[in-house]
């Protein structure tokens, strides 16, 4: 079993924080990387499914993560070499220390509603929808939304330079960040709404829970993912891997395969 999961809180005793969860997560047989830093905590872990929820149930015994949601998909295989807990000073780094989502999300779209949008070729309001894809090229480059906005940045860090230089594009739309499981789109749409942009919604779960409630409707290809499935298609079946040297590591999440 494979899930992944962030939540944007104030961790404190990241130090502490990190001895346990790294021991918990090697009782249970289980592989993968953890990522921990005072905006909050962001994992990737695989293993028996029992060892899985068994982590989950510790991890949401504190209030910090109660209400803590996890994507879940299968592979035959372990994806992960190894259990890593790492600590960081963003758990996506945006270098853009004035964005806090732990003070307050910006609004969201569920999958089923976003595709109930592009079916029809506008939101609810009439305006027309501005797909978003705050991935790296790379990443994109595997599938898709389709007419998705991809500005082709390199690292994360590159965002907000890259939307300074386009958000005037976004007047009268209503802009949907989307991303693989919706860390970077929610750093994303905040950043966005700083910015004056004035309709910004992001993809509540990104991609892979839009696969898990939606399939693939307007959307192709697969999603990267950043363990060794490479890939997940729309049914979240692992696609047999490419080799991509930079798919080997991804140095805004700081995760290796």
């Amino acid at each position: 079993m494979n899930i992944a999961a962030y939540k944007f809180v104030a961790i404190d005793d990241s130090p502490v924080l990190r001895e346990d969860l790294r021991a918990r997560a090697q009782a249970l047989g289980l592989m993968g990387t953890i990522l921990l830093a005072p905006e909050g905590i962001n994992l990737f872990l695989a293993g028996p499914t029992d060892g899985v929820r068994a982590f989950l149930a510790h991890l949401r015994a504190d209030a910090r993560f109660a209400d803590l949601e996890a994507k879940e998909s299968w592979s035959a295989g372990q994806p992960f070499r190894r259990m890593l807990v790492k600590l960081k000073r963003e758990i996506i780094r945006m270098d853009h220390p004035a964005i806090q989502p732990a003070a307050g999300r910006a609004p969201g779209v569920d999958a089923p509603t976003l595709k109930r949008w592009l079916d029809q070729g506008h939101d609810d309001e009439g305006r027309e929808i501005a797909l978003l894809d705050t991935r790296n090229a790379f990443e994109v480059d595997y599938g898709s939304f389709e007419g998705a906005i991809d500005w082709r940045i390199g690292k994360f860090t590159e965002f907000p330079p890259a939307l300074k230089a386009h958000r005037e594009e976004f007047k009268g739309k209503t802009v949907v960040s989307f991303c693989t499981g919706g860390i970077r789109c929610e750093k994303a749409a905040i950043l966005m709404r700083e910015e004056g942009v004035e309709h910004v919604l992001q993809l509540e779960g990104g991609i892979l829970k839009y696969f898990e409630e939606v399939g693939d409707a307007h959307y192709k290809g697969d999603c990267f993912v950043f363990d060794g499935r490479e890939a997940l298609a729309p049914d979240l079946s692992a696609r047999s891997a490419r080799a991509s040297a930079r798919a080997s590591e991804d140095p805004d999440l700081g995760i290796k395969k």
